[in-house]
């Protein structure tokens, strides 16, 4: 029978491994084990001969309920009264649709305000030259 690689998992620098197994796998990781952030998934190999293989695969967990601002940024610099919308929803239990909270409001954007106001005042144009003409 021919030997085969092995395949050992790490979750971030954590000693325990979260499973050794014979290439090749199917594996499914539970995220819900792990905290909110940044994590890496450290995978091992082995070959037959003894050379060994690591690959390194960085991921973002986020479980917890999506936190959604609006009217600050990252690394913005403000002055005065900063008007702030916050919105945090969770996903529920991922077996049932929830609609009431699903989507983050928003405020409109000031392109879609701008087109309004062109597309209006060439409207208002338009009528004038039209009437005028007559």
């Amino acid at each position: 029978m021919e030997e085969k690689s092995s395949v050992v998992i790490f979750i971030d620098e954590e000693p325990q491994p979260v499973g050794a197994f014979q290439s090749p796998i199917n594996f499914e990781l539970d995220t819900r084990k792990l905290t909110d952030g940044e994590h890496c998934l450290r995978i091992v190999s082995k070959d037959p001969s003894g050379r060994e293989g690591i690959r390194k695969i960085p991921f973002i967990v986020r479980n917890g309920p999506d936190i959604s601002v609006e009217g600050i940024g990252e690394n913005d610099v403000v002055d005065g009264v900063l008007p702030i919308m916050i919105s945090a929803y969770g996903k529920g239990d991922q077996k049932v649709f929830l609609i009431a909270g699903s989507e983050t409001p928003r405020s409109i954007p000031s392109w879609v305000w701008i087109t309004h106001l062109l597309f209006g005042g060439w409207a208002i144009y338009y009528l004038i030259t039209q009437f005028t003409m007559g």
